[in-house]
This record gives C-alpha cells, sequence and structure tokens, in this order.
C-alpha cells in the first residue's frame, strides 16, 4: 500500500506501552486531590500547585525507566505494567522527586507527610501493578 508506513509499534503496542503512564498520570493526581480535599484546601486553583512536584518526579521515573528500555535488548525490556523495576523505579522517584521539589519551591514537608504519601504512593503505584500481575498470573495458569 502506497503511503502506508510499516515501521514503528503497532497501535495496539503503543497503547500497551501509554497505558501503565496514563494509569500512574490519573492516580498520582488523584493522590493530590485527595490530599488538598482532606484538608479542605482550594482545589482548582491549588491543585496545579500540589500536583506539580510529584508529576515532574513521576515523568522523572517514567523517563528513567524509558532509557532502560532503549539501551537494553527487548528480551530484557521492562513492561510498563511490571511492579520490579518500573513500579519501583516510578514510586520512588514521584515520592522523592515530589518531596524534593516541594522543599526547593518553598512548600515544605513534614515527617507525617513523607509517610502518608509514601505509603498512598505505593498503595497507588505499586498496588495497579500487583493486581494486574495477579490477574494476569490468574488467566495464564487457567487451561
Amino acid at each position: 500500500m502506497r503511503g502506508v508506513r510499516r515501521h514503528g509499534p503497532t497501535t495496539l503496542a503503543r497503547v500497551r506501552t501509554l497505558a501503565p503512564l496514563a494509569m500512574d498520570v490519573l492516580l498520582v493526581a488523584l493522590f493530590c486531590v485527595l490530599g488538598r480535599r482532606s484538608h479542605d484546601e482550594a482545589m482548582l486553583a491549588g491543585l496545579v500547585r500540589t500536583l506539580w512536584p510529584f508529576g515532574t518526579g513521576l515523568a522523572i521515573g517514567w523517563l528513567i525507566i524509558a532509557r532502560r528500555w532503549a539501551t537494553s535488548g527487548s528480551a530484557t525490556r521492562p513492561a510498563g505494567t511490571a511492579l520490579v523495576p518500573t513500579g519501583v523505579v516510578v514510586w520512588a522517584t514521584t515520592l522523592s522527586g515530589g518531596m524534593l521539589l516541594r522543599v526547593l519551591s518553598g512548600q515544605g514537608i513534614a515527617v507525617s507527610f513523607v509517610l502518608v504519601a509514601g505509603t498512598v504512593l505505593a498503595v497507588f503505584l505499586l498496588g495497579w501493578r500487583a493486581v494486574f500481575r495477579a490477574v494476569t498470573s490468574a488467566r495464564q495458569s487457567r487451561p
């Protein structure tokens, strides 16, 4: 066919790559929304201020994973749904990057906030991957 490009990932492959990223973005946004609501803070006006440090940390984590994908062979390429290394790297950079950027931007942090954020982000960013893995394993083990 003329004009049809046959190189590069298929649409399904792109969706499989982007779906975990989209899930992470939604869950980090939900984390920020829940945090603002629990403190009765202005939602729309303050959401961006709360979201950008953690969103930046999330982006850094995904850039690290993408770099690893680019430098590894396809047989060792980690899936976006993998608990290890993808989930752990994304969780660690979202938490540490978010906290560092909050401090640098004058938003401040407290030990209790770091503990709560670390726990909630772990449940969100690692939890969905663990559930995905369990469901996938259960489906594959059926005769």
